[in-house]
């Protein structure tokens, strides 16, 4: 039977790990209800400006109109950059585990290079020896618009100097608490949806015309999808890190009390010893 004091530290390890855990998911989702807000609050803002720009673009494009977003890939195996969002922290469940996966598969593509968003998947990234272009730290709080700015600045280049045929992002998207799946999206050339024609705008006014709103709005619409990801990112990390940490503290639960039932067995058998001996103790005095 195992040694009481040693079931006693083991137990009360179990305890600390049990408050520590709680305390990260209460945290999470303290975090996860302003992160879930804002990742649902801009999907729709998103989806009109998808919506405009797949009315004006195809109508420009047949006047020859040219973009350097627009350009069609030519290459069969073009060089593909990837935008990489992870979390900065771990305990997050298989999240980050997933995307290291998907980013070794990815790393072995002929021409590839990467620009990792977050500390978890920097190492991983350098590990594979694939081209890192840049690197951004993700945070701990809600991302601001302001943190896209290097980042499309780079994209921008990158695209338009020719280097990469297509620019691709890896990401978790936020389905619901319990569901964030990996997601990877093509960023570069633009890819609009077919036009809805019970919202068919080719007989809109413009102004300024069609050709000059253009630049502007698949800036913004580059802007904005950059943005998107994310938010879905960290609504994802915040919900797999409270889900996770749930985990764990009822884990941590059913270790103490498998412990505490241990314990009191061999709390219980030397009591019993004791009373033994004393028992053989007294009859040997009254012999």
């Amino acid at each position: 039977m195992a040694n009481t004091i040693a079931l006693r530290r083991r137990i009360k390890t179990a305890q600390n790990v049990s408050k520590t855990t709680r305390a990260m998911q209460m945290i999470a989702a303290s975090k996860l209800k302003r992160a879930q807000h804002a990742a649902i609050a801009s999907r729709p803002y998103v989806t009109k400006l998808t919506e405009l720009a797949s009315h004006i673009v195809p109508a420009v494009v047949e006047t020859q109109y040219s973009h350097p977003y627009l350009r069609p890939i030519t290459a069969e195996h073009p060089a593909t950059l990837y935008v990489v969002i992870a979390p900065d922290k771990g305990l997050c469940g298989g999240l980050v585990t997933t995307m290291i996966r998907e980013v070794v598969a990815r790393s072995k593509e002929e021409g590839a290079c990467f620009i990792s968003i977050g500390k978890k998947i920097e190492g991983p990234l350098a590990a594979t020896g694939g081209t890192l272009l840049a690197s951004f730290g993700f945070g701990t709080t809600l991302p601001s618009f302001q943190m896209i700015a290097p980042i499309v600045s780079i994209v921008n280049e990158s695209f338009t100097s020719g280097r990469v045929q297509r620019v691709c992002v890896i990401t978790t998207h936020f389905n619901s608490v319990f569901s964030q799946k990996l997601h990877v999206s093509q960023l570069l050339p633009v890819l609009l949806p077919e036009i809805d024609t019970e919202t068919d705008l080719s007989s809109a006014l413009f102004e300024p015309d069609k050709h000059a709103l253009i630049p502007g709005i698949l800036t913004r619409y580059i802007e904005m999808f950059m943005f998107q990801q994310l938010l879905e990112s960290y609504a994802s990390e915040q919900a797999a890190r409270m889900i996770a940490m749930q985990n764990a503290t009822n884990n941590a639960k059913d270790i103490v009390n498998e412990l505490q039932l241990l314990y009191n067995k061999a709390r219980q058998e030397k009591i019993t010893k004791e009373i033994l001996d004393i028992s053989s103790a007294a009859v040997a005095l009254q012999q």
